[in-house]
């Protein structure tokens, strides 16, 4: 079985209830034109559609993954090349009963497989000096959090923190002391990942400074201590819950779902 549609972009079968996109060396396929390919292909009985896209060629890569293709690894050496050794590929497929895109669950699921495992977070708690602390209030979730993210490959804790920070706050904030290491098992999309828990001070004019990354950021907000609980994930009251209670002389704390390890606190 093989369809083409505009421009080369084509259908190819490579195993029974399988299809493969392909499309022209050098052309960059385009989301808009895979959709209706890819509505054609489940109504037509497949279950999967994929595609390889050379190691490298991220424009291709990011207009399939807004057609719902997720990555699931790299195949190395799986492209032929006249003019050099063989090239590495990353695979990418969309099944029949993926999340449509666009939705809130193929854009978690799809961070999900992009996104390192386990993952590193690190995260930075900030204080106005009047028993309140800093949370966000993110445009992709309904809980709010700690200002903060993803670590990136070959990134430490502290630089990443820094860099989010400056990114989604606008602010030049460098972390102190670490309070606490918390490891989070697996919720709801997520995998399991670790989270760094950085001081980073009193800043009681923050409001008047701040500088929002507004695909990142709806607003930020001074919360009291006894009321954090109402504003964010379980899994982070847990740990805020353990962290603003600590001694800070003891040093960071080892926590696992927010809950201290045995011996680690006095």
């Amino acid at each position: 079985m093989s369809t083409h549609g505009s421009a080369g972009l084509g259908l190819r079968e490579v195993a029974s209830g399988v299809l493969a996109l392909t499309w022209p060396d050098g052309r960059v396929p385009a989301t808009a034109e895979v959709l209706p390919l890819l509505e054609q292909a489940f109504a037509g009985g497949a279950h999967r559609v994929e595609a390889e896209v050379l190691v490298g060629d991220r424009d291709s890569r990011v207009a399939l993954q807004r057609a719902g293709l997720r990555p699931e690894g790299t195949a190395r050496g799986r492209r032929m090349s006249s003019a050099g050794p063989p090239a590495d590929v990353t695979m990418l497929a969309r099944l029949a009963g993926d999340p449509e895109p666009g939705t809130r669950e193929s854009f978690l699921a799809m961070l999900n497989a992009t996104l390192p495992r386990t993952r590193v977070i690190s995260q930075g708690l900030i204080r106005d000096g009047r028993g309140r602390i800093l949370l966000c209030e993110l445009t992709y979730k309904s809980d709010w959090d700690l200002p903060g993210g993803v670590v990136d490959p070959h990134e430490s804790p502290r630089t990443a923190l820094a860099r989010e920070v400056s990114e989604e706050l606008g602010l030049d904030l460098q972390p102190g002391p670490l309070l606490a290491v918390n490891w989070l098992p697996p919720y709801r999309q997520w995998d399991d990942a670790v989270l760094f828990v950085f001081d980073l001070g009193e800043v009681p004019d923050l409001l008047d400074r701040v500088v929002l990354e507004t695909s990142e950021l709806a607003s930020v907000h001074w919360v009291r201590q006894d009321a954090v609980g109402s504003h964010v994930a379980p899994y982070a009251a847990r740990h805020l819950t353990t962290i603003l209670a600590a001694d800070p002389s003891h040093g960071p704390l080892v926590l696992e779902d927010g809950i201290p390890v045995p011996g680690e606190l006095p």
